[in-house]
């Protein structure tokens, strides 16, 4: 195996990148938490000891953890890498041409751990403590930010996902995501790790504007045997679809994708908030929105690059088990009764990490839906959650795996 592969949703896990939630969670308050598209605001000790517990889990299960903080700390120390960056957060028409060059200099002053910390949590009027004759820096207060902080890097899921051989480096929906692909993309093309290691980059590493195309690792699932599956949600285009399927077709990385239409609903932000793998034939789902009727295309390729779209007629769950090649699939339902159930999907019941088939990570709050999972013979491996679960994201969305094993 490549030492950078993802050949399935619940192959053995072997490499998996995590981040730590710290300064940005520090900045979360009351009134701009739900710009920066949290619920609520998280206490930060004990959302970090939560997370310690997750990545504790992870490496008692023979996964090696690797922290985004670190790496992207790592590639700042390469002076190109830190250079490219900077280029892409730090420009006259963000600031002004004077405030620019007195943010890049103060930047650049940093060391590379504490310029990882402040480009993915933030830095402040205050922290800045610039006597520049900015009119832009004139309208703001000593608590505003000169960079926003970028609380969702917590869900690394979402930035980039790794399918078969090969990584999409994802443009992303809403603004106050925009630059977590800024930082992933520099730790793919410098960091030591990645710099010469063999691997395809699919879609999204360029300097550009994908206007509708836009996707998000929370909606892609490979299931394995070649298939792709991927809900086309609030975040993830019909538009993003084709040009990952494109690249993924080109590349030959993948021979079939399946695409779900999903609603367009906070609680339903991505397709792993109501669906996911957890042995070959058996998925966890969410039945107020995974129904029967539940719209699904089957894409293949055909002549001259182009693809063949087919409207699934039978359903998805017929189309999921012809691509896994098994008689049907076993679907574990949330647990409860509606109001527990619809309670436990808002705390991310079914957004479950498999770390081998059969063996799943979950909050250990949703009691329901985990005694559906052990009555359908999954292992379930708890973490706790109580703070976690708050920023709307399980154990899947705050993993993005580098390496794990096909079925």
């Amino acid at each position: 195996m490549n030492e950078f592969y993802v050949g399935s949703e619940i192959g053995q896990l072997r490499k998996v990148m995590l981040h730590r939630p710290e300064l940005s969670l520090k900045r979360l308050t009351p009134s701009n938490c739900e710009s920066l598209l949290f619920d609520d605001v998280l206490r930060i000790e004990q959302a970090g000891k939560e997370h310690d517990e997750f990545q504790k889990v992870l490496t008692e299960n023979g996964t090696e953890v690797y922290l985004l903080t670190n790496m992207l700390a790592e590639t700042l120390r390469i002076p190109e890498a830190k250079a490219w960056v900077l280029d892409r957060q730090v420009n006259k028409h963000r600031y002004g041409n004077a405030l620019a060059k007195e943010v890049r200099a103060y930047l650049e002053s940093m060391d590379e751990m504490s310029l990882a910390k402040h480009l993915t949590g933030g830095l402040t009027v205050a922290e800045l403590d610039s006597s520049c004759k900015s009119m832009t820096l004139g309208m703001m207060g000593q608590t505003d930010f000169i960079i926003d902080p970028i609380p969702n890097h917590l869900f690394t899921r979402d930035t980039s996902c790794w399918i078969y051989g090969g990584v999409s480096v994802n443009p992303m929906a809403k603004p106050a995501r925009k630059r977590e692909t800024v930082h992933l993309r520099a730790i793919y093309k410098f960091h030591p790790m990645f710099k010469d290691a063999d691997f395809q980059t699919y879609f999204g590493d360029e300097d550009r504007n994908f206007d509708h195309s836009t996707i998000e690792g929370g909606d892609v699932l490979v299931i394995g045997r070649g298939t792709v599956l991927i809900g086309m949600s609030e975040r993830t285009t019909p538009q993003g679809v084709e040009q990952l399927t494109r690249a993924l077709f080109k590349t030959g990385q993948a021979k079939k994708v399946i695409a779900l239409q999903l609603p367009k609903a906070r609680s339903c932000m991505h397709l792993d908030t109501v669906f996911t793998h957890m042995d070959i034939d058996c998925f966890t789902y969410y039945p107020d929105i995974m129904k029967g009727d539940t719209a699904c295309w089957e894409l293949t390729p055909g002549a001259d690059e182009e693809i063949v779209f087919n409207r699934v007629k039978d359903g998805f769950t017929k189309a999921i088990a012809r691509a896994l090649d098994v008689p049907e699939l076993r679907m574990v339902p949330t647990g409860g009764d509606i109001f527990e159930a619809e309670r436990e999907q808002w705390n991310d019941a079914n957004n479950v990490l498999a770390i081998r088939p059969g063996v799943v990570v979950t909050y250990e709050r949703n009691v329901n839906t985990v005694r559906n999972m052990e009555e359908a013979g999954i292992k379930v491996l708890t973490i706790p959650g109580e703070d976690l679960g708050r920023g709307r994201g399980g154990a899947r969305c705050m993993s993005c795996p580098m390496q794990r094993d096909d079925i």
